[in-house]
């Protein structure tokens, strides 16, 4: 059943009287009278308001890049338009216009729907509820958003749905090869093979083959950094660690820029579910768990700036300055800031595999998200890897394909693995498991994409040949340090070192570190980057909460001691 008809009176709530009039607090401004069929916005209106119903009513609809409409609902007096692009002055998804015998309504932009949801806890709790259920149901009854023209299964329109399904943003697919309108539309505009997959933005513009910065360009995902802004903390990465820093620092009145080189999430957000991270009973998935957390850090106003990766920072050479910090992103732009927080996490280890990087998006994934699941269903598909993260994707995978050939290089998986999942996966009966194994050798080529792979027993050297076309890898992980490796102090693996007396110049800062700050002043780290931090989602929210206070208390020491004149904000 359709969300928007299971959960109607969720999606679109009606105020009563005395929560209109707590609307009106915060509109700064008059109601606005629409004469019938008036537009009140349009699909792709930047900064669009939300609009509050007073009397009369509107009708709002969707509509994709191939300007194909849908109706929405409704609103009648006491509802209210918008979704989640509304709370973070994105562009919007729906339009709206007067009903027959028109409407009055009361606008609120990004800023003051933010002070009304936090600001009246039962208004806030109801709008936000709407938005976040809106948003659910653009994405998955598609009809808005963007359109993807491409073969099913090749690796750039995978690679699409990936970097648009990870941050939240609804889109459909179409195949040329089964659908006449996506044919239609390729022999219109003259796109040649090696030009797909093609994007149709909800604005009707049409990219070739884009990268994800493009993407996020035409979509308006990523926001307009102003050079001229300094914010209180730069958080860089937005998985678990850094999406609590951003709440908790949002929360409590600071300025937070999180940025991001690919989607919101880290390595969290590609897991299948969830199920020892306290709260969920049932489980959750990371991407439920990174959505749940963004519409938070939106709600408290955190900026989210995706896919922009940090190429390195410079700190003020002169620690007792305590002046702005500057990011230097790898686009060539910059951002600056009181404090940084590398939550920067770690990426998938490649293993030492010949031929690996020519089947990576053609065979070879580093997650097992449901758009992989689809890819491979009724298939036999390999996993490598020994830990959590690799039995959350076999027991994901499991219903779904044919057979799943497990390598470890260990002897078992007691001592790498939570015995929940043991036990879950030892209830399943399409699982082979190959212990002491290591895949070798990888068979295939660049336009077929994998076919099989070789594996090796260790102990004994047979070697086995498997035919396959999809393997999934989760050996361990590198941290994402490289952006600070030539300014801050790093262990032998590469993980950045908390806690330790500043060296140098930093000891002119008058203090000692803090357990969860750098080498450098101001700069901590959070999360899997940092040295000797536990792999765990729960610890990476946990020392992502933490360092927020560690921030104040640097901040009240330099106003104490030095007389600098940042506030020092609210404390817990």
């Amino acid at each position: 059943m359709s969300i928007l008809v299971e959960r109607a009176d969720q999606v679109f709530p009606a105020l009563v009287t005395e929560q209109i009039e707590i609307v009106k607090r915060f509109c700064g401004g008059e109601a606005r009278i629409f004469a019938a069929g008036d537009v009140i916005f349009r699909v792709g209106d930047l900064h669009a308001p939300a609009w509050f119903v007073i009397d009369g009513w509107m009708e709002v609809s969707r509509r994709d890049g191939l300007s194909r409409e849908a109706a929405v609902g409704t609103y009648k007096t006491g509802q209210f338009s918008g979704e989640l692009s509304q709370l973070a002055g994105r562009p919007s998804l729906t339009s709206g216009r007067a009903g027959p015998q028109g409407c009055s309504a009361i606008s609120l932009d990004a800023i003051h729907l933010r002070a009304l949801v936090i600001g009246s806890a039962d208004v806030g709790e109801l709008v936000m509820r709407a938005f976040i259920l809106r948003r659910v149901a653009l994405i998955t009854e598609g009809g808005a958003g963007t359109v993807l023209i491409g073969r099913f299964g090749t690796p750039e329109l995978v690679r699409l749905q990936g970097f648009l399904t990870r941050n939240g943003y609804p889109h459909i697919v179409m195949d040329p090869s089964s659908d006449d309108e996506a044919q239609a539309l390729i022999d219109r505009l003259g796109i040649a093979p090696s030009e797909l997959p093609l994007m149709v933005c909800p604005n009707g513009t049409v990219l070739r083959a884009p990268t994800d910065v493009e993407t996020a360009a035409c979509l308006g995902i990523t926001p307009t950094l102003d050079p001229e802004i300094i914010y209180d903390i730069a958080v860089v990465g937005a998985g678990p660690a850094g999406l609590a820093t951003a709440v908790y620092a949002a929360s409590e009145g600071l300025t937070v820029l999180v940025l991001d080189q690919r989607a919101a999430g880290g390595q969290a957000g590609a897991s299948a579910r969830i199920e020892n991270y306290l709260g969920f009973p049932t489980g959750i998935s990371g991407r439920a768990l990174a959505g749940r957390a963004i519409s938070q850090a939106m709600k408290f106003g955190a900026a989210i700036a995706v896919p922009l990766q940090v190429a390195r920072l410079i700190s003020d050479p002169d620690p007792t300055s305590h002046g702005p910090m500057t990011l230097e992103l790898s686009d060539g732009r910059a951002v600056r800031a009181l404090a940084t927080v590398a939550a920067s996490g770690a990426r998938y280890r490649r293993p030492d595999i010949p031929g690996l990087e020519t089947f990576e998006g053609a065979g070879v994934s580093y997650w097992a998200s449901p758009i992989e699941a689809r890819l491979c269903e009724g298939e036999e598909v390999a996993v490598i890897g020994g830990g959590n993260s690799a039995g959350q994707a076999v027991v994901f995978l499991s219903p779904t394909v044919k057979r799943l050939h497990w390598v470890i290089r260990g002897e078992g998986l007691s001592a790498t693995m939570s015995r929940y999942l043991i036990d879950r996966i030892a209830a399943l009966d399409n699982i082979e498991l190959y212990v002491e194994t290591e895949v070798f050798a990888l068979e295939g080529d660049q336009s077929g994409g994998l076919t099989g792979i070789r594996m090796k027993r260790r102990s004994t050297g047979a070697v086995h040949l498997q035919r396959l076309r999809h393997l999934f890898l989760f050996i361990g992980a590198d941290p994402n340090s490289a952006w600070l490796e030539k300014t801050a102090l790093l262990d032998e693996k590469g993980f950045l070192r908390t806690g330790e007396v500043f060296r140098g110049d930093a000891r002119r800062c008058g203090r000692a570190s803090l357990p969860l700050e750098t080498s450098i002043p101001r700069v901590f780290a959070v999360g899997d980057v940092r040295s000797g931090s536990t792999k765990r989602v729960a610890a990476a929210v946990g020392e992502g909460a933490a360092v927020v206070a560690s921030i104040h208390q640097v901040r009240a020491f330099e106003q104490a001691h030095h007389g600098t004149k940042a506030d020092v904000g609210p404390k817990n």
